[in-house]
């Protein structure tokens, strides 16, 4: 057996089959490039779901974690530490709100989120207690905690899972009316990804988030913004919510916000909505750790400068121009995104999405497939041009073109 055949069938033995991987082994990344336990090295053209935005190995953000090491990893919420404040005053001045309630994993920040709004609906808005509604859209994707694939349309995610959690209603994304349709008295929030990352990079149609934002002003209703995959560089904005002028009342962030070195996530909103919260009403022990604050505060200096951003924007409009001029071709069928971030619909007689992503792991590029023969393309936003394209060779010779 191989170095890698020999470490998939521990893993095989040892783990619960939640996942799929590739029959890749990495040892060591840098950049946008990783490489396996036998020496063979890989283009990184997924990011880990956006969680590496700035990169592997990222030296800043290195430095940042191993100058904390040495000073103090955790303290518990049970006490202060001297990275807390930093944190949350820059983070919450980056977001242009007023205060951050720390979480480590996405799933955790939308939780923390359904629960503020419901605790908001209540105490602010005045719903009677247990009757609070919050509306969401088809083929979302929030997470995998018991609540969140509750409101799912994905039967992977959520069959066999139940009993489900109330209080959710499911209208299709992008469309106004219908969630017009759907809000009524008790309803407390509008929980929506302004691009839809699992479910293939659909970006809504324009003006939908400004009909939302509107809306849900008028009707005095929280607009969430889940921004884990969409945020904090990828689209080439800050926050994906920005191409279209909108501010929400609430972002969700996650992945990119702990640069691939921590889970770090957070809450981020006015001092009205997250002010509900009493000591003890909802916590985490590793919740804004110092290790965890080092590691943000040094993400948020780096989305200061504008420079990923910048680079999503120019190196995501070449990504889709090159993957605009195969649609229609025969091999592709469709292409969506927004900045470096795309999803790509090929034509199944090329093949599924695992196939083609299988494909271009032995060209050397690591992909992911979702929904049958979707695949998404996300590089870290340091990877260099020439290596983009590449890479984006690569699935052309998989396709025949």
């Amino acid at each position: 057996m191989t170095s890698t055949e020999r470490a998939i069938a521990a893993a095989e033995a040892h783990s619960a089959h939640n996942y799929h991987p590739l029959p890749v082994v990495v040892a060591t990344a840098e950049g946008a490039w990783m490489t396996d336990v036998e020496g063979r090295r890989y283009l990184d053209m997924l990011a880990g779901y956006s969680a590496l935005n700035f990169g592997h190995a990222n030296r800043r953000l290195l430095d940042a974690a191993k100058a904390q090491l040495e000073r103090v990893t955790l303290t518990s919420r049970a006490f202060h530490h001297d990275r807390f404040a930093d944190f949350c005053t820059q983070l919450a001045e980056l977001c242009a709100m007023d205060m951050v309630l720390p979480m480590n994993t996405g799933a955790e920040a939308v939780e923390t989120a359904v629960k503020t709004a419901r605790k908001w609906g209540y105490r602010i808005k005045g719903v009677p207690d247990g009757r609070a509604k919050i509306i969401v859209a088809d083929n979302n994707f929030h997470g995998r905690t018991t609540t969140l694939v509750s409101f799912s349309t994905d039967p992977e995610a959520r069959a066999d899972f139940g009993p489900y959690t109330p209080g959710f209603e499911i209208v299709p994304y992008g469309d106004l009316p219908a969630l017009e349709a759907a809000v009524d008295d008790h309803t407390v929030a509008v929980l929506l990804e302004p691009v839809q990352g699992e479910a293939g990079v659909l970006v809504p149609p324009p003006g939908y988030l400004p009909g939302v934002r509107e809306l849900t002003r008028s009707r005095n209703v929280l607009f969430i913004a889940d921004e884990i995959q969409s945020g904090l560089g990828r689209t080439g904005k800050t926050f994906a919510c920005e191409h279209e002028g909108v501010v929400p009342d609430m972002y969700v962030l996650g992945k990119a916000l702990g640069g691939g070195v921590v889970p770090v996530s957070a809450v981020v909103s006015s001092r009205e909505v997250l002010g509900v919260f009493a000591p003890g009403e909802h916590g985490s022990t590793f919740g804004g750790n110092p290790l965890a604050c080092a590691v943000a505060l040094e993400v948020i200096a780096m989305l200061r400068t504008g420079e990923f951003q910048q680079r999503a924007t120019e190196l995501g409009a070449h990504l889709h121009r090159e993957l605009g001029s195969l649609v229609g071709g025969g091999a592709v069928r469709e292409v969506r995104g927004r900045g470096l971030w795309a999803g790509v619909d090929i034509e199944p007689s090329h093949g599924t999405g695992r196939a083609i992503s299988e494909q271009l792991m032995a060209r050397g590029v690591l992909a992911k497939d979702t929904h049958g023969a979707t695949i998404r393309l996300a590089p870290p936003l340091v990877i260099s041009k020439a290596d983009l394209d590449w890479g984006l060779d690569q699935l052309w010779g998989v396709l025949g073109v």
